[in-house]
């Protein structure tokens, strides 16, 4: 089978590898429980550290860990192997911080063989279609698979079941400052406020002033929009009103027989007669000549 027609079928074959444990379960269902293929020592499962979550909400965990407690682990964790009896985790880490907070000595897990690409990739899969990255680390987990396994924006997007637009625009947010990623990852901003800065001058301001009064992604593109328009803005010329030809002639006359650049303006009844001077000499040949007057 060639690698890009295992790259196409990765995502459809997702859910099989897997076993479907973290898809959400419509109302009035239930889930079929699947079963581990062994119990293992909590300590002996370890994270993925390519794994592209990085946030997991403390509450969230703490009300996982409630209910393991009262009912246990009801779909196993998915690990591979990486020794004779050391495990590294695949799907459901999750589930794996929870069963610690919940003092769990043993977990079930299902063991998947897997080599290093296909445990980043399902790892980055399984998070992006169950919609538990944050806009950061989606954009992170793409940013993996091309550099590491040059995957190209088409390929991800048959993948994950999305356009190469949204992958695209994913990919766009790695260009902003640290301090406006940050507000990404924490939910001050969302994907739609922080594409709006990409290309503005002073991101990390404008995502200041839109945190701070609660802008809609519509009201930030605007401003965003007028900081960009303020950037290109050609600088401020001096309009200069046309002379007529007597003026022009009596300009030319004053600076050749002065040796200097000589400018008249008219304003209605008066004006404005300019020298200008380069040196002090020159300045004292200018009051020389008006005091022999």
């Amino acid at each position: 089978m060639s690698e890009d027609v295992s790259k196409r079928r990765l995502g459809r074959g997702l859910a099989a590898l897997i076993g479907e444990m973290d898809q959400p379960v419509p109302v009035g269902e239930t889930r079929p429980t699947v079963s581990a293929d062994r119990t293992v020592p909590i300590e002996f499962v370890a994270r993925s550290p390519k794994n592209p979550r990085r946030y997991f909400d403390e509450a969230e965990l703490q009300d996982l860990a409630g209910s393991i407690r009262q009912h246990g682990i009801v779909q196993p964790v998915v690990v591979r192997t990486t020794s004779s009896d050391r495990y590294e985790i695949i799907a459901g880490e999750r589930r794996w911080r929870a069963a610690q907070l919940a003092g769990l000595v043993e977990i079930p897990v299902i063991v998947r063989d897997v080599d290093d690409r296909t445990a980043l990739e399902l790892a980055i899969v399984e998070n992006v279609q169950r919609a538990d990255l944050n806009p950061l680390e989606e954009a992170l987990g793409y940013e993996q698979l091309i550099a590491e396994h040059g995957y190209t924006q088409n390929d991800l997007g048959e993948i994950i079941g999305k356009s190469r637009s949204h992958v695209a625009n994913s990919l766009r947010l790695l260009k902003l400052p640290d301090p406006v990623r940050d507000m990404l990852a924490d939910g001050s901003l969302s994907a739609g406020h922080a594409r709006a800065l990409v290309s503005t001058p002073d991101p990390v301001v404008l995502a200041k002033t839109i945190a701070q009064k609660g802008l809609s992604v519509r009201d930030a593109e605007k401003l965003a929009q007028n900081h960009i328009k303020a950037q290109h803005a050609p600088a401020p010329t001096e309009v200069r009103e046309s002379k007529d030809s007597d003026t022009i002639a009596l300009e030319r006359s004053l600076s050749d027989r002065l040796g200097l650049s000589v400018s008249i303006n008219h304003k209605g009844g008066g004006g404005q007669l300019k020298i200008n001077y380069k040196t002090l000499d020159q300045l004292e040949e200018i009051c020389r000549l008006l005091e022999a007057r």
